[in-house]
């Protein structure tokens, strides 16, 4: 049995953090589907920008949108909704056989409306409207700007990936904003069905410890985090307050383990994979991750109920010298001004790519 079967028989789902127009037209995703267990898709505008720059596969494309007037962002969203339309319907017997619970894609609003939730809430309606697939997530970010945001598209039925999360903190405010949206839906006599992911950021942790941390503590900051976001996660779907409004038919609001390629080059390149098993939760991994974890990856058993050695591991990283509470807002506020970066390399990318077209 593949690694990648032995995950999904432990109850995880694997989505690959990957898009491009060759992926989709040469097959690619439909074998990573039917031969690696891959449940559904994540993307990014990094992700965007290396697709449409790096090769000619979306040029005719974006000449012909260009002669018609579209334009940078415009254009982008035409090109990625296209993308990710296709990429759901091959997703969509998943979604259909599991109940809506897996087979999503995700798309991101523009990380430039980060700090302003109501052009965020208006966005993030119509782009889910524009690309009219019931199993396509919108990402906001899981700010303290975005929790609004969050809570609101939830009132309105978007179905929301909350992204750019890095602790446990983080994560319960995004599930609490998630609750709000369910719990007003009810209060209007509307179904509070409204699917939703909750993205936790792990391999930055190590990536931005590396060279602060003793050799015995090195790449094990992120998945302690993970594993203490795990504890915190089955908390909630036990608690009090979420089994009212299961009761009343909500669905649980996933947690998804995100950015876990091997940042550190000493490490094993399948780290996270198999480190982060757990039931009812989701690993999003780069294309490269998933056929090193398919050709050798082992699971070292499930993440436990209550986070396992986490508070010890995080114990030994406070003793030597690092906050997990001000890293997490720096990597957090670093993650924000990275997606702004990555959004205006692309739209320029677009830009100059369509005037040489043109």
């Amino acid at each position: 049995m593949k690694a990648t079967e032995k995950l999904r028989n432990a109850g995880q789902s694997l989505w690959l953090d990957n898009i491009t127009r060759h992926l989709l037209t040469s097959g690619t995703l439909k074998r990573y589907i039917d031969t690696l267990s891959v449940t559904g898709l994540t993307s990014n505008p990094t992700i965007f920008d290396h697709a449409i720059s790096k090769s000619a596969a979306y040029d005719q494309d974006i000449r012909a949108l260009t002669s018609t007037g579209v334009a940078r962002e415009d254009l982008f969203f035409r090109l990625a909704i296209a993308d990710l339309q296709q990429a759901a319907d091959l997703f969509k017997p998943i979604h259909d056989r599991t109940a809506g619970v897996d087979g999503w894609v995700s798309l991101e609003v523009s990380p430039l409306l980060a700090y302003d939730p109501q052009r965020t809430v208006g966005a993030a309606s119509s782009l889910h409207t524009a690309a009219a697939r019931p199993n396509l997530f919108i990402k906001i970010p899981g700010t303290k700007e975005g929790a609004p945001a969050i809570e609101e598209a939830t009132f309105r039925g978007v179905p929301i990936n909350v992204t750019l999360l890095f602790s446990r903190e983080q994560y319960v405010a995004a599930a609490e904003a998630y609750m709000r949206g369910l719990e007003r839906r009810i209060a209007s006599g509307l179904s509070p069905d409204v699917r939703s992911v909750a993205s936790l950021f792990v391999s930055r942790w190590d990536k931005a410890t590396m060279e602060k941390l003793p050799e015995n503590l090195r790449d094990r900051l992120g998945i302690a985090i993970a594993q203490m976001t795990y504890a915190a996660y089955r908390d909630i779907l036990d608690s009090e307050r979420w089994q009212r409004l299961e009761n009343w038919g909500a669905r649980p609001q996933r947690l998804l383990f995100a950015s876990t390629g091997t940042k550190d080059p000493r490490a094993p390149d399948t780290l996270y994979v198999g480190a982060l098993a757990a039931p009812n939760t989701i690993n999003t991994i780069p294309e490269e991750t998933l056929l090193h974890f398919a050709d050798h990856g082992e699971i070292g058993g499930v993440v436990p109920r209550d986070g396992g050695g986490a508070s010890e591991t995080l114990s030994a990283i406070v003793k030597a010298g690092v906050d997990p509470g001000a890293l997490a807002a720096e990597l957090q506020a670093e993650g924000a001004k990275s997606f702004d970066e990555s959004w205006s390399d692309l739209l320029k990318a677009i830009e100059t790519k369509s005037r040489a077209l043109a």
